[in-house]
């Protein structure tokens, strides 16, 4: 079930724009309008549930496996050396959109530490031009 005033639904439900790499019956997965690096993709189950916690098995199970196509195509293309899997539960841990999401976000380069940023300074390559590269038909 999806809910009309949830930014994450009304994507789905092609309300609002955008870039999208890959849908199959139980997910949808998108690149961010904000991305922490090239290809840095969103990956939303097609039922709402706010959080990781409270998402029903199946919609958890298609996330992982569609998150896992969606990093082996993002290799295969934009040739990152690692992937970070990123889950925000609740304010507290910076979850911004109340509807549960995998970060899918490519490295390119080992940074000290770790580093989550939004909108780092590093050019950035247009979201139509990677969609072009990454996406799953």
């Amino acid at each position: 079930m999806l809910k009309k005033d949830c930014l994450f639904c009304r994507i789905i439900n092609g309300e609002v724009p955008s870039s999208k790499v890959y849908e199959n019956e139980y997910v949808y997965a998108f690149l961010d309008i904000f991305p922490n690096s090239d290809g840095h993709t969103l990956v939303i189950p097609k039922s709402h549930s706010d959080y990781f916690s409270d998402t029903e098995d199946l919609y958890l199970a298609e996330v992982a496996k569609a998150s896992k196509l969606i990093a082996n195509r993002i290799y295969d293309t934009l040739k990152p050396k690692g992937i970070n899997y990123i889950i925000n539960e609740k304010e507290e841990a910076f979850q911004q959109v109340f509807h549960y999401h995998m970060h899918v976000i490519p490295k390119y380069h080992r940074q000290e530490g770790y580093n989550f940023n939004i909108n780092p300074n590093d050019d950035l390559t247009s979201l139509d031009e990677i969609k072009n590269k990454i996406a799953i038909k």
